[in-house]
């Protein structure tokens, strides 16, 4: 018989065998367990059977393993507190107080906005597991799908079964000019503004950025030059220093100010509105920490930080 190959083991075998251990015998184990001393006999009796050796030397007092006894101790000491950590990760989700919670990006300037929110999550929900997936911006909602991620930020809502796009938040994306540069001087800028300016963003595909999105691709007008910047206190002080333009969300200009030495201006005359989403998963949206966040989320960045 090739015992351990047909072996049937369950998470009650691997207890009870560290239970006899630890208790040295099988009316100690049996009242640790629980069960009578009879049902625990029986049950160590087939599980020899099914191993086709002894797993305890049946004459040592205490009751000590056997060499295949030690071997099935090594796993139950594995699998067991694995098994524990499982079952209290559960009772939390039950309980509604542990998760996940990854997030893709696809909103750049959202990073200055959403540290506040998460700082103000985690106080309320420290056994939630939180993170940022910038690395899957491109990819954000298949990932979302696929249960890789499970909130991204956009400002692009879509069709997708499944999942919900929840208005967060209302923005302008404005000019942002030194204020030595001539467009300075205009009440608000076109699209026509921009052939001649280097015009400085975030390293996004330009589809996803507003200026091109809103204004530049429908006038099918390009800037004299494009620079790609990642942090948004380094666009400002090159557009501070006249070395380019930018257009940035009104609320991280707004208040936000790095350096004196710029200016904001409307794009068009009428101006340019915004919205911000949270694309979640329909059946995850009315979970305890998800709704908090969502909550916390829809506050309007500016006056977040001033809380």
């Amino acid at each position: 018989m090739n015992g351990f190959q047909s072996m049937h083991i369950e998470f009650r075998h691997l207890r009870t065998i560290k239970a006899i251990h630890e208790a040295g015998g099988l009316a100690r184990a049996a009242d640790k367990l629980n069960i009578t001393q009879s049902a625990l006999s029986h049950q160590v009796k087939g599980l020899e059977d099914q191993a086709g050796v002894e797993l305890f030397v049946r004459r040592s007092k205490p009751l000590k393993l056997s060499a295949a006894g030690m071997k099935l101790l090594a796993l139950a000491d594995d699998i067991l507190p694995r098994v524990a950590a499982m079952e209290e990760d559960f009772a939390g989700l039950v309980a509604g107080k542990s998760g996940r919670l990854h997030i893709a990006i696809e909103c750049h300037a959202c990073f200055e906005w959403l540290f506040p929110v998460l700082e103000e999550f985690r106080k309320a929900w420290p056994d939630v597991d939180v993170d940022i997936r910038p690395g899957l911006a491109f990819g954000a909602l298949p990932a979302l799908q696929r249960e890789e991620v499970d909130l991204v930020v956009s400002s692009d809502p879509e069709d997708i079964e499944g999942i919900e796009f929840i208005p967060l938040f209302d923005y302008s994306p404005v000019f942002v000019a030194s204020s030595k540069n001539p467009l300075a001087d205009k009440a608000f800028v076109e699209a026509e503004d921009f052939r001649d300016q280097t015009l400085i963003t975030y390293p996004v595909d330009r589809a996803r950025l507003d200026i091109f999105s809103q204004l530049l691709a429908p006038a099918k007008v390009e800037p004299k030059a494009l620079r790609q910047v990642e942090l948004t206190a380094v666009i400002l002080l090159l557009v501070a220093s006249n070395r380019g333009v930018a257009v940035l969300p009104d609320w991280v200009v707004r208040e936000v100010k790095y350096h004196s030495d710029y200016v904001t201006r409307p794009l068009t005359a009428t101006g340019v509105t915004r919205r911000l989403y949270a694309a979640v998963r329909r059946e995850d949206a009315t979970r305890p920490y998800m709704a908090h966040v969502l909550r916390l989320a829809r506050t309007e960045p500016v006056k977040l930080q001033r809380a």
